[in-house]
């Protein structure tokens, strides 16, 4: 069992070369008992995104804060607090954030989409 506050986990960068003030937070994984999936949140400051990417694994995300647009396959998806996406495996996704605070989302992946 835990129990935390995300004021207290450590923000990593995202640090691939097509991110832009992008990082995320490690709330559970293997480390904390989950074995199969991480659960993260991501931040996107102003004007800031994600890399455009694919990977063969589909992932879960819920916005808990500010909006944006989620890419998925070349469409452009507006999203904000409340929303929530699947993102299939393979699909080239991106998140951007479009609004003037910063835009935080859980995402969930199998174990071997977290690096």
């Amino acid at each position: 069992m835990i129990v935390n506050h995300i004021d207290n986990l450590e923000s990593n960068k995202i640090t691939h070369p097509d991110a832009k003030n992008a990082f995320m937070k490690v709330l559970v994984s293997e480390k904390e008992g989950w074995n199969d999936y991480v659960m993260r949140v991501v931040e996107v400051e102003e004007n800031g995104f994600t890399p455009k990417h694919n990977h063969p694994w589909p992932h879960i995300n819920y916005v808990i804060e500010g909006q944006g647009h989620i890419m998925i396959e070349g469409k452009l998806h507006p999203v904000k607090q409340g929303s929530y996406a699947y993102v299939p495996s393979d699909a080239i996704h991106q998140f951007r954030n479009t609004g003037k605070t910063m835009f935080k989302f859980i995402c969930i992946v199998p174990k071997e989409g977290h690096r």
